[in-house]
């Protein structure tokens, strides 16, 4: 059995931004929200937090700013993935060396390699650093799949331990497969209860970024025992999971962190605002909810 790195919630942390970059005076301010918020990881520089328009030069800062001010708190998760598996060893190599707990990985996107070819990707990432690795099968982004006879090969590697799985409906074939050698987290904050009950860990969440307190006992509740607030939860969160994939993440929880007030600044292109149609969905959930 490998050891689990969190049990609960960890927010895929938006990255905020203003005339001059990224605003570090706002990182550190939700950073500390989270912590005292409930939040069990945090995430930095995920497909949430726009790693992708980073310079390698920026997305490294905001690694090693975030795990200096974190202080081994909560667990941190750093985004290092990369299509270009050499690439993907540098940064690895770097969040590694700057103390992060763990890297999440994406799958290979664009080269549409084969499930050898995600073997050998992620097994060569893995063998480049002794943090943990954990995997991430998002196929509506990346147009390729992790399978599941592919996930338990990868899960006889000691540091790669964990995967962020989008696919619920290979869930259970993965834990059949794998059993105790690899954790689940959800990466869809409509399937947190569903991924639980198939023996799941947590969930790395964009809607933590405006509900931390509530995707926390979410998960809490379920692993404490208490269904039948997780499942209240999950049910009640339904309009805000919709409002917040209404357009492209991270489009619309950005918006929302700042019609709350947080001001974290706009996506960067080719990402743009959010569409008035957009706009008045989010809106009328966010005020149901009572966040606005």
């Amino acid at each position: 059995m490998k050891k689990t790195l969190f049990t609960g919630s960890c927010v895929a942390l938006i990255t905020p931004f203003d005339e001059n970059g990224v605003n570090y005076g706002k990182l550190e301010e939700l950073i500390e929200w989270h912590i005292k918020e409930g939040t069990d990881a945090i995430l930095i520089c995920g497909t949430t937090g726009e790693a992708s328009t980073m310079p390698d030069e920026e997305h490294k800062e905001v690694i090693r700013f975030a795990v200096e001010k974190i202080n081994k708190r909560v667990h941190v998760m750093a985004g290092a993935g990369s299509n270009d598996t050499k690439h993907a060893i540098e940064l690895s190599k770097y969040c590694e060396s700057i103390g992060a707990d763990s890297v999440l990985s994406v799958t290979p996107y664009y080269n549409k390699t084969t499930q050898e070819g995600i073997y050998q990707h992620f097994k060569a990432i893995a063998e480049s650093i002794n943090i943990p690795v954990v995997l991430y099968n998002v196929p509506s982004r990346t147009n390729l799949n992790i399978n599941p006879a592919t996930v338990k090969r990868l899960a006889e590697i000691d540091n790669i331990v964990a995967v962020k799985e989008c696919n619920l409906l290979q869930a259970a074939e993965i834990m059949y497969l794998c059993g105790d050698k690899i954790d689940l987290y959800s990466g869809e904050d409509g399937n947190i209860v569903p991924l639980l009950a198939l023996g799941g860990k947590g969930v790395i969440s964009v809607m933590s970024n405006i509900l931390p307190r509530d995707t926390h006992n979410m998960v809490k509740s379920f692993l404490d025992g208490d269904i039948e607030t997780s499942r209240k939860l999950q049910i009640e969160t339904v309009p805000i999971v919709k409002a917040l994939f209404c357009e492209t993440n991270p489009i619309p929880v950005k918006t929302a962190m700042n019609l709350m007030g947080i001001n974290v600044g706009h996506c960067r292109l080719p990402l743009v605002d959010i569409s008035e149609s957009g706009l008045t969905h989010l809106k009328k959930a966010l005020k149901e909810y009572g966040l606005i």
